[in-house]
């Protein structure tokens, strides 16, 4: 039996990889300059630019713009949860002592509920980058079921909000690495 060697690799310019590494022909990367603000996507003042959606995996990362009063219903993760938030102000209801901040980043374990908020008397648009993996449940005042946000559901809200908006192609990095969309 003769045993088959796997082929070595080379970067685009013809150097040498090592065997384990897969050959990249370019770069995936988004400007959020370029993408449209997709407004009202889930909720009254929230309003967000996909970077990359990966509804295989269960991971959505998004620019969110958030205008003071903004809010979301009680919810938990499925998942983890990064926020990091470059402007603005936001908070929990249930961790008002905790408020974020620009370059605040937060951590959020798989299971932690909470109740989203930006302060009504917030003088800027609140603006975060958010990595969730999973969905985000949420519920009703009286603890019933709200609704259901997981990458499935923003691929879908962004690509039907964008054609119906005339927006064309929205330019998100699609899949776990598959391609960009649009492009």
């Amino acid at each position: 039996m003769t045993t088959r060697l796997p082929t070595q690799l080379k970067t685009i310019t013809g150097e040498p990889l090592p065997l384990p590494a897969m050959p990249q022909d370019r770069l995936l990367t988004v400007n959020a300059d370029q993408i449209p603000l997709i407004k009202d996507i889930v909720a009254p003042g929230l309003h967000i630019k996909p970077l990359r959606l990966d509804p295989e995996r269960g991971e959505w990362v998004f620019m969110a713009v958030c205008a003071p009063g903004c809010a979301l219903p009680l919810h938990y993760h499925t998942g983890p949860a990064q926020v990091y938030t470059l402007s603005g102000r936001w908070c929990y209801r249930e961790y008002p002592d905790q408020p974020q901040t620009a370059g605040s980043y937060l951590y959020e374990p798989v299971g932690s509920v909470h109740t989203f908020y930006c302060p009504e008397d917030n003088t800027e648009d609140t603006v975060v980058i958010a990595w969730l993996e999973g969905a985000q449940v949420s519920f009703n005042d009286d603890g019933t079921f709200h609704s259901l946000t997981d990458a499935v559901l923003v691929q879908h809200l962004t690509e039907t909000v964008a054609a119906a908006r005339g927006f064309g192609p929205v330019g998100y990095i699609r899949g776990h690495g598959a391609d960009v969309n649009g492009s």
